[in-house]
């Protein structure tokens, strides 16, 4: 099997991500040079877009400077060439000793047939002209929704980062960027009518000790974090993806999801539900119980933003949310319950079915069509929604059964804020979606009929941004997987081969490289990490957690700009096993430990957290030997690290024991706002020469 991929790999089409369908070696090779001329039909203003997008790679990756031209074919040439009956996105790229055609019967087709050709003549990293072997590509993609989501809620991405990862996604053939622009941290769109929307909801403070410190001079209160995105910038922006074959698809969150929105303007909330009040913009991640009142004004809100939205977004789906909505406010509000009575509804599944399909039915009277994650399927939803799947693929089958389109976007493998790798130590979800896990997930199961497989449009990686402060953060997490996600959405399922893909991956990371992408390297190799030895750093991602029900690579509190250590832990359960530690003679314990803001919603399980009861105002880390129950072997006070923001070292000696051990380590305290976290470990004989790390 691997040298059937090796051979794969080195045909003429072995540099090409996404894999194509069809590719036909032929004689000779085409010299693409600066005398290399481009060819579009007279008055085909896309074909010149494409041609003058193909044009802009070659100047930026290899230094050439071509010339577009209408008019008619010339030796040597590139053309475009319309061919009307060709399928959407569908194109053929024919290289001969002569030049190259590119035939494609939309704008899509020409700009993925130019972007193929680029790939080509960028197999071999370098300046100048390319040499490109002859072939024969018919190519067209496996599914029509081909897309990755950003959340620019949780954390506020530049309109100038986001264009650029809008340039990105087109050179992988991916064609809908899903904009997640309202949640409980941030309301980020501009709405005129709603003002507040954006002038309050737009702003929070950091969670942590060390923003409450971070105090404004202008204002003598903790300084604000955030941003907006104008109407202007937003047309610029959706015109922007668009000459890039990209559809922007908006997410305004309902009924869930709403403490912003609610902090901007009380009355939306459910002003008589106990504890619904939102003074501020929240900083916590999670679920919280804020929803929406079902009140006709505040449908008429709602509605009212919809069409602003609409005027913005020209695209075919409005994503309206509907996930994680708690009913817990609602249950508890004797207007809302009133509100149920008066339009004679069962439930409160049935009350947030009544409120999607009223700002449905707005979004139908425009022309648009709904999409929402899988929780709408809850409560019945109108035949013309279309649901997306997040919680496994459970959701987009039972959609699909009854008719709905669907789209897959399964946690945890399409969810990009997961680790790339268990070598991952990079802030994120604790689970990890490698990048074979990507390529490997298949959109269609087989438990689908192929009537029901056709419900299926297609397929999207999500970029929830909890854990990526940064924007380089947001690269590192997207790249390279997205290639996989890519070549996953385009290629039939047949042509699928991962050894080949790994192969075509290397020119794809020069390119990357020379376009200036961050993108991780952690996980492009699959050989597992040799465990450090004693006396060696062992950091958390290193070491065993005691359990996994809610773990997390958590960014430390401190310092508040610069590069910060990521502490994983399972928050529902801090607790982690240094294995295999050989303690005969006694050996000096090392434990590099931080604080992170417990600043998280999580209902009921916060209060199955256990924590020991500390000895000392501050609290310690215990350390046991072979089990977490028992007297632990070494108590470790947490006093000098609990007045330092950042990573605190703390030492102790640990008894000899014949043979090896593991270690459990626990840390008590009070509270759980902060929690504690390791960074490293390290056992060490004192006697010895410490290796190095």
């Amino acid at each position: 099997m691997a040298s059937a991929s090796v051979a794969l790999a080195e045909t003429p089409a072995g540099s090409v991500i996404p894999r194509p369908a069809v590719v036909t070696p032929a004689q000779g090779v085409f010299d693409l040079g600066e005398a290399t001329v481009l060819i579009v039909p007279r008055g085909d203003a896309e074909a010149l877009r494409a041609a003058t997008y193909f044009a802009d790679l070659m100047q930026r990756t290899r230094g050439l400077n071509l010339t577009v031209r209408e008019g008619e074919v010339a030796p040597g040439a590139v053309v475009f060439h319309r061919a009307p009956e060709t399928a959407a996105d569908a194109y053929r790229l024919d290289v001969t000793p002569r030049g190259a055609v590119i035939t494609g019967g939309d704008f899509g087709g020409l700009l993925y047939g130019s972007i193929s050709l680029w790939q080509l003549a960028t197999a071999e990293a370098g300046q100048g002209a390319a040499t490109i072997p002859a072939v024969a590509i018919s190519d067209a993609p496996r599914f029509g929704w081909r897309g990755v989501m950003l959340d620019s809620a949780r954390h506020y991405q530049s309109p100038e980062f986001i264009k650029g990862f809008i340039d990105w996604m087109a050179l992988h053939k991916l064609n809908v960027f899903h904009w997640h622009l309202t949640d409980d941290q941030a309301w980020r769109l501009e709405i005129k009518r709603y003002p507040r929307l954006t002038e309050v909801g737009g702003w929070r403070v950091h969670a942590g000790a060390s923003a409450r410190k971070d105090i404004d001079p202008a204002t003598g209160r903790p300084r604000l974090y955030g941003g907006i995105y104008t109407q202007d910038q937003v047309h610029d922006i959706v015109a922007y993806a668009a000459a890039r074959n990209i559809v922007v698809v908006p997410e305004i969150d309902v009924p869930g999801h709403a403490s912003a929105a609610v902090a901007a303007y009380p009355e939306l909330g459910v002003t008589d539900a106990p504890g619904a009040a939102v003074p501020a913009v929240p900083a916590d991640w999670g679920v919280y119980p804020t929803l929406f009142n079902v009140e006709e004004s505040t449908l008429t809100f709602l509605e009212n933003v919809m069409d602003e939205v609409v005027d913005l977004f020209p695209s075919e789906y409005i994503h309206i949310g509907g996930d994680e909505a708690v009913k817990d406010q609602w249950k508890a509000s004797p207007r809302v319950q009133e509100r149920m009575r008066e339009l004679g509804l069962a439930d409160e599944e049935k009350l947030q079915s009544w409120f999607v399909a009223r700002l449905e039915k707005r979004l139908n009277d425009h022309g648009r069509r709904m999409i929402g994650w899988d929780e709408i399927l809850e409560g019945g939803i109108n035949p013309n929604a279309s649901v997306m799947s997040w919680r496994g693929v459970a959701g987009a089958i039972e959609a699909a059964r009854l008719g709905h389109d669907t789209v897959m976007s399964p946690a945890p493998v399409l969810y990009f804020d997961n680790r790339q790798s268990a070598d991952d130590g990079s802030p994120g979800r604790g689970f990890t979606s490698t990048l074979r896990d990507v390529y490997s997930f298949d959109p269609t199961p087989d438990v689908l009929t192929a009537e029901q497989a056709r419900r299926v449009l297609g397929v999207q990686g999500n970029l929830f941004s909890e854990h990526m402060r940064t924007e380089d953060r947001v690269e590192y997490q997207a790249f390279p997987r997205i290639s996989a996600l890519a070549e996953m959405a385009w290629t039939p399922h047949a042509r699928m081969d991962f050894a080949d893909f790994r192969a075509r991956l290397d020119p794809q990371l020069a390119r990357y490289r020379a376009l200036g992408i961050d993108y991780a390297t952690i996980g492009l190799t699959e050989v597992p990490a040799t465990p450090p030895a004693d006396g060696q750093r062992r950091y958390d991602h290193q070491m065993k957690l005691c359990s996994a029900a809610l773990p997390l690579s958590l960014i430390d509190d401190a310092p508040l700009q610069g590069e910060r250590p990521a502490l994983l832990m399972d928050i529902l359960n801090p607790c982690w096993i240094y294995q295999s530690a050989d303690l005969t003679k006694g050996l000096r314990f090392e434990a590099a430990v931080g604080q992170v803001p417990f600043n998280f919603q999580i209902g009921a399980d916060r209060d199955k957290i256990r924590l020991g009861a500390p000895r000392t105002p501050e609290g310690e880390l215990e350390v046991r030997i072979d089990g977490c129950e028992g007297e632990p072997a070494l108590i470790l006070p947490l006093a000098e690290a609990a007045g330092n923001d950042g990573i605190t070292t703390l030492s102790g000696q640990l008894p000899a024991r014949a043979g090896q051990h593991d270690l459990c380590l626990k840390f008590t305290q009070k509270e759980l706002d902060p929690m504690w976290g390791i960074d490293w470990v390290r056992v060490s004989d004192p006697a010895a020469k410490r290796e190095s790390d």
